[in-house]
């Protein structure tokens, strides 16, 4: 099928690891030009600091309309939770030899990353570094793509804690939850609102999760976060549609991505270390009781979805919480 992309552009958050940076090279790979946003560089780009003759811009040095550009304070730092695309907030110390001390005994931490964070990060492709829980600098990433075509927000961290009841949390586990996964998407469809208005057509598309259409008490203030943005996503879509501009969610089932593997992390801390199960494990254990197709989902499978919903093929869908889980969540 002929997604007739070619030129166009699309902004994409949470770029540089998981389920964004497969629609990065999903997107580049159907001939548009992609502007990737997150808070570290891919790890191409980090190491050598260029990749495909693309060199990775700060949110604080894009210029701002008719002046220099201006300061903005601290890009988000190793401190906070990553806000990659299937990214980690998992609590617990993580080593430089990769393993999280969980606290009596340890559980060997594999790299969850997908396949996708191995493709070469496409010639073209523009990257700037950022923090998206600051309108600031999303506006200025929203500046620097320009004319853009479509918004792919892939941007998710959970608290590092479990629930099993919610009251193992603390009420301060969750500002900082609801701010990375829904005050971010909230700031991205702000910062690229008048793009959109002003074009009359394009899309947005907001990566969420099964776990909030489900209200999993895996991880509380991760799953109210995303049952929020869906909300949102029905908000924003009814106040797009007049200006001919479409709206959804996609919501992914088990994706190998750091995030997830920050879920498996955070349950294993709660148990006696002989009731521990490594990674491979555990998920397959969960896949079999959750998915009736009891099979991984992939990065890649997520953006060859989110491609279709750009095209116009898809031009009758908005306001959609589109899941590719397995069969995991079904609608009526």
């Amino acid at each position: 099928m002929n997604l007739q992309l070619t030129g166009q552009t699309v902004a994409v958050m949470g770029a540089a690891r998981g389920i964004g940076r497969a629609m990065v090279t999903a997107f580049a790979g159907e001939g548009c030009r992609v502007c990737g946003f997150d808070r570290a560089e891919p790890a191409e780009l980090a190491a050598g600091g260029k990749a495909g003759g693309v060199e990775a811009t700060r949110a604080d040095a894009v210029p701002v309309a008719g002046g220099a550009a201006r300061p903005t304070g601290r890009i988000a730092g190793a401190s906070d939770a990553t806000l990659a695309g299937g990214a980690t907030g998992a609590g617990g110390a993580t080593r430089a030899d990769g393993a999280s001390s969980l606290g009596g005994g340890e559980v060997a931490r594999a790299d969850a990353g997908s396949s996708a964070d191995a493709a070469a990060w496409p010639a073209g492709a523009t990257f700037v570094r950022g923090d998206a829980t600051k309108l600031d600098e999303v506006a200025r990433f929203a500046e620097a793509c320009g004319e853009t075509d479509h918004l792919v927000f892939c941007i998710g961290a959970g608290s590092g804690k479990a629930g099993f009841p919610f009251w193992n949390l603390s009420p301060a586990d969750w500002p900082r939850v609801l701010e990375l996964n829904l005050v971010s998407a909230v700031n991205a469809a702000h910062a690229f609102a008048p793009n959109f208005v002003r074009r009359r057509r394009g899309s947005l598309l907001f990566l969420v999760s099964v776990a909030g259409q489900t209200g999993s008490p895996t991880d509380p203030p991760y799953s109210a976060a995303k049952a929020g943005l869906i909300n949102f996503v029905h908000c924003a879509a009814r106040d797009f549609a007049a200006y001919g501009v479409r709206v959804n969610a996609l919501s992914p089932g088990m994706v190998k991505t750091d995030l997830n593997q920050s879920v498996w992390e955070a349950l294993q801390r709660t148990l006696p270390p002989a009731e521990r199960r490594d990674y491979a494990t555990w998920a397959e254990e969960k896949i079999r009781r959750i998915s009736p197709l009891g099979r991984w989902q992939t990065a890649e499978e997520c953006a060859a979805l989110a491609a279709f919903i750009a095209s116009d093929h898809a031009r009758s869908i908005t306001g959609q919480t589109l899941n590719v889980d397995g069969g995991q969540v079904m609608h009526a």
